[in-house]
């Protein structure tokens, strides 16, 4: 039986010159600049300052954001291989390039004008990071139970309300705020906005000490009586879950391409290990119980990633994205937490410490099957689609 060669397989599974180019550079980057950088941020819970300026520098700000406002024009696989590729050494780092290019990128592209994009896209692949703020204290997977008020006033709206968890929260200079102009009207009534962190009465809040991704913010923010101009609207008035629920399902591609770098990132680290650690006169690697251990762990996650890439390839061919989206981000999620959690016991008791780097990847990955969407809104998401 002859050997399958690489460029039989499906196109699906192959990626292009160009998209190897970019995923190469961008694991250059992170060699030189987040790695190095790794255990400091996660000390202080806070990202660099500089590997931010060198983010943009980079243009990993603005990979999907139009070439005429200074974005690179690239794709949604080129953001999940960028994301997976900064993943593997610290998904905290990725997030926020996770963020800018989905959530916030998203809407934008989707619902501003052409003069709104010509004064923020630009910023944002220069120097301002972006954030999205749909989640309240009584919304979280009911997203769009908001109690944030906008309340029309002469040439604009009057916003006021509170937000949780907001990534980004901490860095950010552009807000896309989610209110609703009438609460009667239910999702009918929920409006975007961008809104600027100067803006009289918006302020951050509470910044979360969290279990993993520590050196990601997550913040309140807190809106008393911010207007913003009717400029500032983002999409008709009332639209705006329309565009929260596009942005939500690019984002689960987003949150796929961190696990699958979790992932990756944590079974590279054992099988380096492996190879080294020796008992009973070998090394580990050479034990055929362990053996499969790692084989089931590679399969699931090479499963893992071929869905998350398979979804980012289907919104980039305007496909409807809302099951492969919640398919790929609830298995990505639950293979990460199996294959960090057996890097660790590979480690032995070594790799429950912070020496070593499997410990950060476990806690890290736990994260993926709660936000955006947790691993039950994913499974009623796709129950959904098949019984309709």
């Amino acid at each position: 039986m002859s050997t399958i060669q690489e460029n039989t397989r499906p196109a699906l599974t192959v990626l292009s010159d160009d998209e190897i180019a970019f995923r190469d550079a961008v694991a250059e980057f992170v060699a030189g600049e987040v790695a190095p950088r790794v255990q400091q941020m996660e000390r202080d819970a806070t990202l660099d300052p500089a590997l931010i300026r060198a983010y943009f520098e980079m243009g990993l700000m603005g990979i999907q954001m139009p070439e005429r406002h200074g974005g690179a024009g690239g794709t949604v696989m080129m953001v999940t291989l960028a994301v997976e590729e900064i993943s593997k050494v610290d998904a905290a780092a990725a997030i926020m390039v996770d963020v800018q290019n989905t959530l916030v990128a998203n809407p934008l592209i989707a619902a501003a004008s052409e003069e709104q994009l010509a004064r923020w896209i630009p910023r944002l692949c220069s120097n301002t990071i972006g954030a999205y703020a749909l989640s309240e204290a009584s919304s979280g997977s009911d997203a769009f139970a908001l109690q944030t008020r906008a309340v029309k006033a002469e040439g604009g709206w009057t916003l006021t309300g509170r937000k949780l968890w907001i990534t980004n929260g901490a860095e950010a200079g552009l807000f896309i705020i989610f209110a609703t102009v009438d609460p009667s009207k239910g999702h009918k009534g929920i409006t975007a906005f961008v809104v600027e962190r100067s803006a009289k009465g918006f302020a951050v809040g509470k910044k979360e000490d969290k279990l993993g991704i520590r050196a990601s913010s997550t913040t309140e923010v807190i809106l008393e009586s911010v207007f913003v101009p009717d400029s500032d609207v983002l999409g008709p008035v009332g639209q705006g879950y329309k565009f929260a629920i596009a942005a939500l399902n690019e984002g689960r591609i987003g949150i796929g391409a961190q696990m699958v770098g979790i992932a990756q990132g944590a079974l590279s680290a054992a099988v380096a290990y492996l190879k080294e650690r020796q008992q009973f006169g070998k090394p580990l690697s050479e034990f055929q119980g362990i053996q499969f251990q790692v084989a089931q762990a590679a399969t699931e996650l090479e499963a893992a990633r071929l869905m998350v890439y398979n979804a980012a390839r289907l919104t980039d061919a305007g496909r409807d994205i809302t099951q492969s989206a919640a398919m790929a981000k609830l298995l990505s999620s639950q293979v990460c937490e199996r294959v960090t959690s057996l890097a660790i016991e590979l480690f032995g008791g070594y790799g429950y410490t912070k020496d070593y780097p499997v410990e950060k990847y476990y806690r890290d990955a736990k994260i993926g099957t709660i936000y955006e969407g947790t691993s039950n809104m994913q499974l009623a998401t796709i129950a959904r689609s098949l019984f309709r």
